[in-house]
């Protein structure tokens, strides 16, 4: 059983190279119960790849997620930026 959710959307931009890519993870369980880590990854609007890690521990789970999180914002990957809202006319 998770204790609480991990979740995490980020993304890497650099218009200069064309790159628009994310990655997101997230620790849930899985349809038999088991503590489950989900990769998604590829460019953004695409549907990308995904990848299923299974572990027996959450805390298998988290240490892998920290590390990962730490090897992505290493490569320049950062949170969604949102864009300001516009001010409605009036």
């Amino acid at each position: 059983m998770i204790t609480q959710p991990y979740r995490l959307y980020i993304e890497r931009r650099d218009a200069s190279r064309n790159m628009a890519r994310f990655y997101s993870l997230e620790i849930g369980s899985n349809l038999f119960g088991e503590i489950c880590l989900t990769r998604r990854w590829g460019r953004i609007g695409a549907l990308g790849q995904t990848a299923a890690h299974g572990f027996s521990r959450e805390d298998e789970a988290i240490r892998l997620f920290l590390v990962l999180v730490r090897r992505k914002l290493r490569r320049g990957y950062r949170p969604r930026m949102r864009a300001p809202a516009e001010k409605p006319v009036t």
